[in-house]
């Protein structure tokens, strides 16, 4: 690692293109996996299962990967501004690829236009990662970002669920009462804390009105999702459901699901 971390340095964005590329051989590597045939049935669920799939794998890799990394030096959660370590620094530019992979997956698929939610956090993310790469600050910040990751393993398996037709099973019960933990825990407490050392430390910290702008976007981004989150598994209304208990959505959209 200490002779690759030099070279990524060197070029971040082409490294950031590099880690892309292995996400698409990941994405190739997918499709040879069994699908649910409810699932193949729709050439839409198709494709949501395939993306979610590799965005599992980047989940499981990056979410444990930025735990090890704010336990193992804890001053990754102390100083966002000016420290990391090699590992961190490498976690970024994998993060970074698998955005970049997955923005252009979405566009070249023709799912832009129903996803535009997702390219705006694609493109605030990439666009706050390369920063961060680039000048080799705010890697701490990125890694209390992908915090978040622990809560994507549980909102993609929700997902995942309703597109199998499993949204009445005992395993998707128990998933979304994790899920709404996680996202409490990971997604929206990263996302505060985050915004916390922004506002507490904006006088001392560099080009930070960029960062505080996409952080609050993020805000808003989030609280919304939470709220459609909470509306369609806790309450009462029927929705995305057909009269025999599949999922029936046809939006291309994953944040009305």
């Amino acid at each position: 690692m200490d002779a690759l971390i030099p070279v990524l340095k060197s070029r971040p964005g082409l490294s950031a293109l590099g880690f892309s590329l292995l996400f698409r051989v990941v994405h190739t590597l997918v499709q040879r996996l069994p699908v649910p045939k409810i699932v193949k049935q729709n050439e839409d669920h198709l494709w949501k299962w395939r993306s979610l799939s590799v965005s599992m794998v980047h989940s499981w890799l990056t979410g444990i990967w930025a735990l090890t990394c704010a336990l193992g030096w804890p001053e990754t959660l102390k100083d966002l501004h000016s420290f990391h370590t090699p590992l961190s620094y490498l976690l970024i530019c994998v993060s970074t690829g698998y955005f970049v992979h997955d923005a252009s997956d979405i566009i070249l698929s023709g799912h832009g236009r129903g996803s535009w939610e997702f390219l705006l956090h694609h493109v605030l993310v990439i666009s706050s990662f390369l920063y961060a790469l680039y000048t080799q600050l705010y890697v701490a910040g990125a890694v209390i970002a992908l915090f978040v990751e622990v809560n994507s393993i549980t909102l993609h398996l929700r997902l995942m669920l309703k597109l199998a037709g499993a949204q009445h099973s005992t395993l998707y019960y128990y998933n979304k009462c994790v899920n709404i933990f996680t996202y409490v825990t990971f997604r929206l407490g990263a996302q505060f804390y985050l915004t916390c050392y922004i506002l507490n430390n904006y006088s001392q910290l560099d080009h930070c009105t960029f960062f505080l702008i996409a952080v609050m976007m993020m805000n808003i981004m989030m609280m919304i999702y939470f709220y459609r989150l909470l509306r369609a598994d806790f309450s009462t209304r029927k929705s995305s459901v057909g009269q025999n208990g599949t999922y029936n959505n046809n939006s291309k959209k994953f944040l009305t699901d």
